[in-house]
């Protein structure tokens, strides 16, 4: 790579006993950064999610540094000899597989034990899937919620749903191949068939494609070629409407909703609400997330 390329990133302050906190590419290797390159080159150790996926990653850019594997099930043990060498003044990089780390990957707990242990932490960003696929996604998406990847079980998968199905909010998701088809049903009954959907699939990799539907048509796009079921996903699914999501609640109810919410926090102002009037408490709540989301 052209020196004076490099020099951009080399000709910064990068302090002694910090944890860098790396985002890698989600498949296309020439995503990472300049400043991604030079921290991997120069820390000492670098903790990854999976050592050998890793390795792999690292060696096309003709880097050699010693692993240490920090995933999930080991992440809260691992993060004691980290912070260990960190406090000797060993510059350390996390990575998870791809993307970047703490956003529904491993390396939350890890940022936790090392700020807790009052040492520095830097951010090198890079590319996320979330923010992939909403550079993509045009001007409907005005507002959205990141909810990470759903619950595996049906029933739960469901009764969260319900719990959004008012949330005025684009809904943001990550899932899983093997789900995507049932999870997609499970929303369109529980959601509605009108309600529009982003599909990505395999972003920034080889059969990347980016599929805008609603609900009801989602399930028989994925019918039409089994392929379109494989890889991974981030599904932006459109919010309910802010007549649909006050639906239940009359003029009388939320007047006084909002008075209470001027006073009170949110948990007390639905309680008194719904002993004054008799509505239910869910119906309530979803209408002071979005009283409290409007007087913003």
């Amino acid at each position: 790579m052209d020196d004076c390329l490099l020099s951009l990133a080399y000709n910064q302050s990068y302090p002694a006993g910090t944890l860098y906190v790396v985002a890698t590419p989600l498949g296309n290797v020439a995503d990472i950064t300049l400043r991604a390159l030079h921290v991997l080159m120069m820390v000492d150790v670098i903790a990854a999610e999976d050592t050998r996926n890793s390795s792999q990653l690292l060696s096309r850019y003709g880097i050699d540094k010693p692993l240490i594997a920090t995933h999930e099930h080991n992440e809260s043990v691992v993060a004691k000899e980290l912070v260990s060498r960190l406090r000797t003044g060993e510059r350390i990089a996390y990575i998870s597989d791809a993307g970047t780390p703490g956003i529904s990957d491993p390396g939350a707990q890890l940022v936790d034990a090392v700020r807790s242990a009052g040492l520095q932490i830097m951010p090198i960003p890079g590319v996320s899937a979330l923010v992939t696929l909403l550079s993509a996604a045009g001007s409907w998406i005005e507002r959205f919620i990141f909810f990470g990847f759903l619950p595996s079980k049906s029933t739960r998968l469901e009764s969260m749903l319900k719990t959004l199905k008012n949330e005025t909010s684009t809904l943001i998701f990550y899932e899983a191949p093997h789900r995507i088809v049932e999870t997609i049903s499970t929303m369109t009954k529980v959601l509605g068939g009108d309600r529009r959907l982003l599909i990505g699939r395999e972003l920034t990799k080889r059969f990347e494609q980016i599929h805008e539907c609603n609900l009801h048509d989602a399930v028989t796009w994925f019918g039409k070629d089994t392929n379109r079921q494989r890889g991974e996903f981030v599904l932006a699914v459109e919010g309910a409407l802010e007549e649909t999501a006050s639906a239940g609640i009359n003029s009388e109810t939320e007047r006084v909703l909002t008075l209470l919410l001027r006073e009170l926090s949110i948990k007390n102002a639905v309680q008194l609400t719904s002993a004054i009037t008799g509505t239910a408490r869910n119906k309530l709540y979803n209408r002071a997330l979005m009283l409290k989301k409007m007087n913003q």
